[in-house]
């Protein structure tokens, strides 16, 4: 069966991945969430193996995958963090829009140390108010000689305060998404300044804060792409993204289903294990039919999307929508097969649960996805 199968390349991926993440992830992950540590050192060594420039070509020092190896890897990484998993995967496409659109001058002085993570990236979208309505943003870039001038706000943006490079989406004209475009910013820019850590639900081993623009001064060679491109940047970066995000809940839903597979079958009650109960039987095999069909959903998507693909998009929101959800009811499910004790934080089922709420809001709410789809389908 080789037409829906990995290929070797992609297998041997995968299994290093799933390695890295036994070795370094999992023994840790419960530790990092509990205190709020930033598992800086352990996001480093990712590097070393690729993963900092999954999908960011080998002429710019990556390692050149497609969508699908990218999702491999962070399906993998899920599996012991889904927290830890989605911070490299923002990462990565940070990097991606610069080697994608960037100038060989913007390259040259970035990609260098993205691809090694001696500097790290976050990708600043989202505004105190325009979330969904991206288009709607007002940070302003209002260029003065070889410089633009920032000013604004971005909001939730992973890696806020801690990273050093921040990719922007700025309005550069009029009103609109022709009028946005694409400038990296450096941590330590005149005018770049950070709000407190939030306080979250979730995603506790990776810092998210506000970043401020007042009066920041860029260089006009930072800007990727021409002017006026960034929505569209912005768009096909999300792609991606959501692909990205989808296997995180994959890597996570698989987790707790493996987890409550073990559980089931050790726990006793009314003198049997619980796993040998019908109701206990059906809701697993629910769980890993659900998992299997969002997996094969999404895997198609990143195959489009790697193609380029004319229906890439409404694919990557459909799968978006599928795994996020599906991702959470599996955790929510394995949860309820733990009782009393999936809710104590003791078992690591509580913190992937908190971890996988986030995935149906960011990247696009499955809302805005629904959006995406239906569109597409009523343009043909």
């Amino acid at each position: 069966m080789t037409q829906f199968d990995l290929t070797e390349e992609q297998r041997a991926i995968q299994e290093m991945a799933r390695k890295f993440t036994a070795d370094e992830i999992t023994p840790h992950a419960g530790k990092w969430d509990e205190e709020h540590i930033f598992p800086r050192e352990t996001i480093v060594k990712a590097a070393e193996l690729g993963f900092a420039s999954i999908y960011v070509s080998e002429e710019s020092g990556g390692i050149g995958l497609g969508r699908l190896d990218s999702a491999l890897i962070m399906e993998a990484m899920a599996y012991g963090c889904p927290s830890t998993s989605a911070f490299i995967s923002i990462h990565n496409m940070a990097s991606w829009m610069i080697d994608a659109f960037g100038s060989q001058t913007v390259k040259d002085k970035y990609l260098p140390s993205l691809v090694t993570m001696d500097k790290i990236a976050s990708y600043c979208l989202t505004e105190p108010s325009s979330g969904s309505d991206a288009a709607a943003l007002k940070t302003t870039a209002k260029r003065d000689g070889d410089h633009y001038v920032l000013n604004g706000s971005k909001q939730f943006i992973s890696g806020g305060g801690e990273n050093e490079v921040y990719v922007c989406m700025v309005r550069t004209g009029d009103a609109g998404p022709k009028g946005i475009s694409c400038l990296v910013v450096e941590k330590d820019m005149e005018g770049v300044s950070f709000g407190a850590p939030e306080r979250k639900l979730g995603w506790h081993s990776q810092p998210t804060a506000q970043v401020n623009f007042d009066d920041a001064r860029v260089p006009v060679e930072n800007l990727v792409g021409a002017e006026g491109q960034g929505f569209s940047i912005a768009m096909q970066g999300l792609d991606g993204g959501r692909l990205n995000i989808g296997a995180c809940s994959l890597g996570g839903a698989q987790r707790c289903l493996d987890e409550a597979i073990a559980y089931t079958k050790d726990r006793q009650q009314f003198g049997k294990p619980v796993a040998e109960f019908q109701n206990t039987q059906f809701m697993l095999a629910d769980m890993a039919t659900d998992l299997e069909a969002a997996r094969a959903l999404l895997y198609l998507a990143a195959a489009k999307v790697t193609e380029g693909a004319p229906d890439k998009t409404r694919f990557a929101a459909m799968a978006k929508r599928l795994s996020t959800d599906s991702g959470s009811k599996i955790v929510n499910d394995a949860l309820q097969l733990f009782g009393g004790y999936g809710y104590l934080m003791d078992y690591p089922i509580e913190r992937f649960w908190r971890d996988l709420r986030v995935h149906s809001i960011l990247e696009g709410t499955n809302q805005i996805m629904r959006l995406i789809v239906s569109r597409d389908l009523l343009r043909q």
